[in-house]
């Protein structure tokens, strides 16, 4: 794909011909992460799924973009987590601040000192979701949501870093939990900033021939 994305509209990347499918699915759907919040999400939809998180080496290579990062990414744990006969979505999400990528904090201290980075501008949330048909190629594609943050105080962030929510946060913040309290706005898709954007899991299941809601209890 050529040009330049708007904000919020999903690249995709190529795919295989996939049969479409209408009814029960036959093939098991697979969720390749261990984030809570994602499971939530797919759980809110009411789909039957299975969690198998995949560990790949998320160390950026030398020059790689924060979309082309996320990208990649959530394609290899797609690939890594799949099996015959299985539909395995995978996703990672990254918040890049002045064009620098703020992964989960490593301790409270480099919390505090994200949170401090992110108080009182606006920040950018990516996310690369990845799907795995049991036929085909994997399909992929980057969300963007702009997210502007309240000006904090040392108090409030420090309070805010010591509630253990940021430790295993991008950007060391969880817009669904306390995080709710510093977040002022946001231009986007909502669902994109928790970790999974869902109209994009949508086009994804719409690109490989398939429908998402096939796969409802």
């Amino acid at each position: 794909m050529s040009g330049t994305t708007p904000l919020g509209a999903p690249a995709f990347g190529p795919a295989a011909e996939a049969r479409p499918r209408s009814g029960e699915p036959e093939s098991r759907l697979v969720l390749a992460s261990a984030s809570p919040r994602r499971r939530e999400l797919l759980e809110s939809l009411d789909l039957d799924f299975t969690v198998r998180p995949a560990a790949v080496d998320e160390t950026p290579n030398p020059g790689e973009r924060p979309r082309d990062l996320v990208r990649r990414l959530a394609r290899e744990k797609a690939e890594a987590a799949s099996r015959d006969g299985e539909w395995v979505l995978a996703a990672d999400t990254i918040v890049v601040e002045n064009g620098d990528v703020l992964g989960k904090p490593q301790d409270r201290d480099q919390a505090r000192e994200m949170l401090q980075r992110l108080q009182g501008r606006w920040h950018l949330v990516l996310t690369g979701v990845a799907l795995k048909p049991p036929d085909g190629d994997t399909l992929h594609a980057v969300e963007s949501t702009r997210v502007l943050f309240a000006e904090l105080t040392s108090e409030q962030i420090g309070w805010y870093a010591g509630t253990g929510e940021p430790d295993d946060k991008a950007g060391a913040y969880a817009v669904q939990g306390l995080g709710s309290l510093f977040v002022l706005e946001i231009d986007g898709n909502y669902s994109n900033v928790v970790g999974l954007p869902l109209p994009t899991v949508r086009q994804l299941f719409e690109g490989a021939g398939s429908d998402v809601r096939a796969f409802r209890r």
